[in-house]
């Protein structure tokens, strides 16, 4: 079993600036991708980035210049930093862990972006 823990959500004004980290723990060989998606009120889950064990990184469009995505895998932890958050922004973020073939997720962590 592997145990991905999401934090850093929260309140922020439109213009500032959070930073998500998610931590797995468990039985963990290797891990090739971690990523973090995010889910508003009735929408879909959507990818916001990833990036693998090389350093490879995709952006979905909407946040490419705002957010960053970084890892320790190491540590076993992938951060996301966002920055000039949007109301648009606001969703319910997911972790995502790609450990020994298999996919995981988090239970998300709340970031809510007020205008």
């Amino acid at each position: 079993q592997v145990q991905l823990v999401e934090s850093g959500g929260g309140l922020v004004q439109v213009g500032g600036s959070l930073r998500l980290s998610c931590a797995a723990s468990g039985s963990i060989f290797s891990i090739s991708t971690m990523g973090w998606y995010r889910q508003a009120p009735g929408k879909q889950r959507d990818l916001v980035a990833t990036i693998t064990s090389g350093g490879s990184r995709i952006y979905t469009d909407s946040v490419k210049g705002r957010f960053t995505i970084s890892k320790d895998f190491a540590k076993n932890t992938v951060y996301l930093q966002m920055n000039s958050l949007k109301p648009e922004d606001t969703a319910v973020y997911y972790c995502n862990a790609n450990v020994d073939y298999r996919s995981w997720w988090g239970q998300g962590t709340q970031v809510t972006v007020s205008s």
